[in-house]
């Protein structure tokens, strides 16, 4: 049997003792966390802050009909009256996609304003809280309570942010269902009725007007709102005819249908 020298044998003691190591390093490993049956999750930090998404102003909705790619640099200006500078900014083009509900108004709130215009691809922002003076905050503090209310009640917020994107609309108006007193009186079995006209856009051109009731499309009864928007994103870019009936008398509007911002120009000339 050979005898190992003195060298060799620290040498194999150097190999055993990392063999050992390496062997045993699961030892050391970080077992995975588990939760323990009925333990107690999580909390979950709440921001001090509430972006609500406008009706049918979801972020597909949004990347369909906005004008421009989202900015990383929105413009964000102090507003005056929620209402009035929503008619501005709609003058413009520009749709209210969301609002946000801080109830602070400081730095980090101006903070947090920016982060959801940025997250939601908002081009415009208009930022409010209540001046010093008590009767020019009395009717903005009533539209900051309102802009903020949720299903269980008003929740009062220190600043409140309204945020706008650029639509190219293919038609520029609200529409709705014809109830079912409407559709007896006007003799129908369906329609739409127009709400507000946004300006500048092809429903205005067409001198549409709030209380308009569209009863055909190029010839073809309008059954119900989903029809209708059907109609109108089948017909982008074209003239189409609506006939409406507008104080008990059926009258036709020509309407060039304006695009989404996916079609181009060349597939709609």
């Amino acid at each position: 049997m050979r005898i190992l020298s003195i060298v060799e044998s620290r040498r194999f003691a150097v190999f055993v003792l990392a063999a050992s190591l390496l062997g045993g390093c699961a030892w050391f490993r970080r077992a995975p966390e588990r939760e323990a049956p009925g333990g107690v999750p999580e909390q979950v930090v709440v921001e001090p802050g509430r972006y609500i998404v406008a009706p049918e102003r979801g972020a597909d909705v949004v990347a369909e009909l906005r004008v421009v790619p989202p900015t990383q640099t929105p413009e964000i200006a102090d507003g005056i009256d929620i209402a009035a500078d929503q008619g501005r900014m709609n003058a413009k083009s520009l749709v209210r996609i969301g609002t946000g509900c801080h109830r602070d108004a400081d730095a980090a709130a101006r903070d947090w304003v920016l982060r959801m215009a940025q997250s939601h691809g908002a081009e415009k922002v208009l930022v409010y809280v209540l001046p010093a003076e008590a009767k020019a905050s009395a009717k903005l503090a009533a539209e900051m309570t309102a802009a903020c209310a949720m299903p269980t009640g008003p929740e009062p917020a220190a600043l409140v942010a309204t945020y706008y994107v650029r639509f190219k609309l293919p038609f520029g108006a609200q529409f709705r269902n014809l109830t079912a007193d409407e559709k007896h009186k006007l003799g129908v079995g369906g329609g739409v009725e127009i709400g507000k006209v946004i300006d500048g856009t092809p429903a205005a051109a067409a001198n549409l007007r709030n209380g308009d009731f569209v009863l055909k499309l190029n010839g073809t009864a309008v059954r119900d709102l989903n029809d209708f928007r059907q109609m109108l994103r089948t017909n982008m870019g074209r003239r189409v005819t609506l006939t409406i009936s507008r104080d008990g008398v059926q009258v036709d509007r020509m309407v060039r249908l304006g695009v989404l911002a996916a079609e181009t120009r060349e597939s709609n000339k």
